[in-house]
């Protein structure tokens, strides 16, 4: 039976229109699986594979698009789809009628959500569920796919699943840093003498954010005060522990480990620090990064603006570390506690 007959058939026009944007049917491999198995019995490296299966019901996920990277060709496409946790939030409204609903989905948050980000009763909840029916965001599954090798081409929301277009620019990541679902998570950021650490901090963003920020830069690029525009990677109760700086508290055992200092640049990732000059990126690895940038002092809005804080900050530093870092400390207070100051 034609591959174009059978995806209309099951996943409808505009899933195929979607389809045919980025890969040829003819040459693709069409499956409709959970199981790995199906992938590692694919014997040569193909040009394109779509799977209609939603990667919400595979079990150990990672290691399924880990073995589907293996088997495509240097820019080989994935066409895949996930219902992401605000779909599936929405269907799940609609099931019971109020208030049956609201304490339908209060339980069904803290079964699927909240049990299998802490450690002792995640693995008795992925056990129970077989990994069938995994609860994803739109972050954790762009996420998942870059950390597992691919480029973002395309995502698109097509009868309430999120289908998306990716390929192969990588082999999968085998990082020190692997990604965790707690709530306290370490981040790597760029320390002083272009060290690596760990920073501490609460999380405020979806798993496995880490590994798009540069997608999310690539798409809506920086917002005023230097953080990423529409930035969907964070959830409500996120903005609301980073407007209060709850989220950097785990940042004091960094301060504890002569890491960081109380006055300093912001600890930054790699990719964003991929966007200063080079003459400023060299100044910033000769001092550790603060718990209290000066970003405080000066309410930079544009990225160039910022730069050039933390450029006179740093100058002055290293001429006269103690009084520079007292001068600021008192400007960042008055900031905050005098004219209102909150981080965006």
């Amino acid at each position: 039976m034609p591959k174009e007959y059978l995806l209309n058939k099951n996943i409808g026009k505009e899933g195929l229109d979607f389809v045919n944007q980025f890969c040829s049917l003819e040459k693709a491999i069409v499956l409709a699986t959970q199981n790995i198995f199906n992938i590692e019995s694919i014997e040569s490296k193909q040009v394109a594979i779509i799977n209609i299966e939603r990667i919400n019901d595979i079990k150990k996920l990672n290691s399924f698009l880990k073995k589907v990277n293996k088997k495509l060709k240097n820019d080989g496409v994935y066409v895949g789809c996930a219902e992401t946790y605000m779909v599936r939030k929405n269907r799940l409204m609609k099931k019971f009628p109020k208030p049956l609903n609201h304490i339908y989905y209060f339980f069904d948050f803290l079964i699927t959500r909240v049990l299998p980000k802490i450690w002792f009763t995640s693995r008795v909840y992925f056990y129970l569920s077989g990994g069938k029916g995994r609860v994803l965001s739109k972050t954790e599954v762009l996420g998942r796919l870059v950390y597992c090798g691919f480029g973002i081409a395309e995502v698109k929301q097509i009868n309430n699943l999120l289908y998306f277009a990716v390929k192969k620019v990588n082999e999968p990541q085998h990082d020190a840093h692997k990604p965790k679902y707690g709530f306290f998570i370490k981040l790597p950021r760029i320390g002083k003498d272009s060290k690596i650490i760990k920073v501490y901090k609460l999380r405020t963003m979806h798993a496995y954010s880490e590994y798009i920020q540069k997608y999310v830069f690539e798409q809506n690029n920086l917002a005023e005060g230097g953080k990423l525009k529409n930035d969907f990677r964070i959830p409500t109760y996120g903005e609301k522990l980073r407007k209060y700086w709850i989220d950097e508290l785990p940042m004091l055992i960094n301060l504890l480990k002569g890491e960081m200092k109380i006055i300093g640049v912001r600890p930054l990732s790699a990719h964003y620090l991929s966007l200063y000059n080079p003459e400023l990126v060299a100044l910033r690895t000769q001092t550790k990064p603060g718990l209290l940038p000066p970003f405080y002092a000066d309410s930079p809005k544009t990225l160039d603006e910022i730069m050039d804080s933390e450029k006179k900050y740093l100058l002055q530093y290293l001429k006269s570390p103690f009084k520079t870092d007292v001068k600021y400390f008192f400007k960042i207070l008055h900031t905050i506690f005098i004219k209102g100051k909150r981080s965006s």
